[in-house]
């Protein structure tokens, strides 16, 4: 028995509603809790979680996924097979992509970029036109901002604060009250710690 016109008519219009984000299905974000209730973004067609807000103005690719209590508004960008979860909130014209991950209750904003297999996590923030990539890691209660670059294997957490040009790569690590700052790097095997401010132009 052939499909009828009325159920041909129906299917396309489901499939209207599901591709425009505009009904909820059962997703499975991987994450433990099963299926759970989402919807694909409007903007990009990536699954969001009916328990997340994701402004219409936003872009979410189609392999990206957010989910949980996450926000992601203003013009932000979140593609590849990038994830925004937990409570982060990812907001102006700030991109996550890749395979990039942005949870807990970090906030990334500004124009910052997060990318490649970089996470941002604890209550950190990103912002600026800050960028955080390669395998790094932002955690704790860290402040990324201004130009800084963080990249290649590096891990900034504690109190720390990277901001101005600074830059930390390599195997770096910086913690606890730490500040890098001006046109400081901070690369290879190097852990700066405590109340150290490492400032303009060191190396």
């Amino acid at each position: 028995m052939g499909i009828t016109r009325h159920t041909k008519n129906f299917i396309d219009y489901y499939q209207y509603l599901t591709q425009r984000g505009k009904m909820n299905m059962e997703y499975d974000f991987e994450d433990g809790k099963g299926l759970v209730l989402a919807k694909r973004h409007v903007n990009g067609g990536g699954w969001v979680a009916s328990s997340a807000t994701v402004d219409a103005t936003c872009y979410i690719g189609p392999d990206a996924k957010v989910y949980g209590n996450a926000q992601v508004f203003g013009n932000a960008r979140v593609y590849g097979n990038a994830l925004v979860f937990d409570n982060a909130e990812v907001f102006g014209k700030a991109e996550v992509f890749d395979n990039a991950k942005v949870y807990n209750d970090a906030w990334v904003y500004g124009n910052t970029l997060v990318f490649d297999e970089a996470k941002v996590s604890g209550y950190a923030k990103v912002y600026g036109n800050a960028k955080v990539y390669g395998n790094a890691e932002v955690w704790g209660y860290a402040r990324v901002y201004g130009n800084a670059k963080v990249f290649g294997n590096a891990e900034v957490w504690g109190n720390v604060k990277v901001f101005g040009d600074a830059k930390v790569f390599g195997n770096a690590k910086v913690y606890h009250d730490a500040k890098v700052f001006g046109n400081a790097k901070v690369f290879g095997d190097t852990w700066v710690y405590k109340d150290i401010d490492w400032i303009k132009n060191a190396v």
